[in-house]
């Protein structure tokens, strides 16, 4: 896998934003692609405090229609514009996100110089040879997506095993990876016995949901689950009536689901001087959690 996967948090923060904390906004990069789930207001100015050029977004993920995930939008289609974008830019989501798009460009006028189309998409619904992109349907209060971009297992060569047996570059090489055996110097090599295979890699975004039996198997062995936790466990039925996360809920989710870190992310101003809190009460029920700050990156 030559490529990293690279998540930088753009926002951090539940529905009204602090000093510390934008709406929620996250870039995730993988080579040419350059991905941003949900565009919060301010979103525009985190990517440049982040000196991430808009121009590099090729698609954009959008978990729900509520405004704290999607005011960024409007500014964000003119800034595109103004920086001559010529990309088709492809923005996907639940059912109904196709009207809040129109009532965008009704209220702020079309964006005709460069191509915007809108897909209403649930299950695999992106896939190349190289990752796949998945959406499931969340409880919330309007239709809401979590998503899951995996990154494809690769087979590469091993340098030292072909060192070891005398095996030079050429074309026998390529015959090895596409057949999966070759004939060298009068003998049979087996591409396994001389190759290393790379884990597939799957980063999740659960955003704005009620805990609900789906959570666990889309995310399920996730290297990162980024997953909000707006309420602490003492407002649980705070959260439940509001279709929300708690951070313990969060904790469990990732420990059930066998996920390698955990990011707590929908912060809400709540906990704007004792953030940490939520980040203990996870930590009981999955020790590899973090609390990222934003613009704070991690690579995958």
């Amino acid at each position: 896998m030559t490529e990293k996967v690279k998540i930088t948090f753009l926002g951090t923060g539940g529905m009204i934003p602090t000093e510390k904390r934008n709406h929620p906004a996250f870039f995730l990069s993988y080579g040419n692609e350059g991905i941003l789930v949900d565009c919060g207001e301010g979103t525009q100015i985190q990517l440049r405090k982040a000196k991430i050029s808009p121009t590099k977004i090729t698609k954009i993920l959008l978990t729900h229609r509520h405004g704290d995930h999607t005011f960024g939008l409007p500014g964000l289609f003119r800034t595109l514009a103004m920086l001559g974008y010529k990309k088709k830019l492809v923005i996907y989501g639940p059912r109904g996100i196709k009207k809040t798009i129109d009532g965008i460009f009704q209220a702020f006028g079309d964006t005709t110089e460069y191509e915007i189309e809108v897909k209403e998409i649930l299950g695999k619904f992106l896939e190349t040879k190289e990752f796949a992109i998945s959406a499931e349907q969340m409880v919330h209060g309007p239709l809401c997506n979590a998503y899951s971009f995996l990154v494809k297992g690769n087979t590469k060569l091993d340098k030292k095993k072909l060192k070891k047996f005398k095996i030079k570059d050429g074309k026998h090489l390529s015959e090895l990876k596409q057949k999966g055996y070759m004939n060298y110097e009068g003998k049979k090599y087996v591409l396994k016995n001389l190759a290393i295979e790379e884990d597939d890699k799957k980063v999740s975004f659960v955003l704005d949901t009620a805990f609900n039996d789906r959570i666990v198997p889309f995310v399920k062995d996730s290297d990162v689950l980024v997953c909000e936790s707006g309420f602490g466990e003492e407002l649980a039925e705070k959260a439940k009536a509001y279709m929300h996360l708690t951070s313990v809920e969060a904790g469990k989710i990732a420990k059930k689901a066998n996920v390698k870190k955990l990011c707590l992310v929908h912060i809400s101003e709540r906990y704007e001087k004792n953030s940490s809190e939520l980040l203990k009460q996870a930590k009981k029920h999955f020790r590899n959690t973090i609390l990222p700050n934003d613009l704070d990156v991690l690579n995958v």
